[in-house]
């Protein structure tokens, strides 16, 4: 059986995603406990999600590789499926008002 030899170009790319995904947890982190919570705070949250997801799909899932067609077929569903729980949140929060 034959050993295969480390890549050390892979090693350093996960170690970069692992730091980078670290730094951005961690500016969550300090965001939840110094910023009041309000309008600013959850689009913090929502960017910096978002931000993390993209990034996971890019890395871990190869699509920064492939194709511009394939990445946009995943993320403009996404940001479609995004407007349309907002959305729903929104009209149900105003029917909910409007009953009362």
């Amino acid at each position: 059986m034959e050993v295969i030899p480390r890549n050390e170009e892979k090693i350093k790319k996960i170690w970069k995603t692992a730091l980078i995904l670290l730094i951005l947890t961690s500016v969550e982190f300090v965001f939840a406990f110094t910023l009041p919570r309000g309008l600013l705070l959850y689009a913090i949250f929502i960017g910096l999600t978002i931000w993390k997801a993209k990034y996971i799909m890019m890395e871990f899932m190869h699509l920064g590789e492939e194709a511009k067609p394939l990445f946009y077929s995943i993320i403009v569903p996404l940001i479609f499926l995004l407007w349309l729980v907002i959305a729903l949140i929104r009209e149900g929060s105003d029917i909910f008002l409007m009953r009362w």
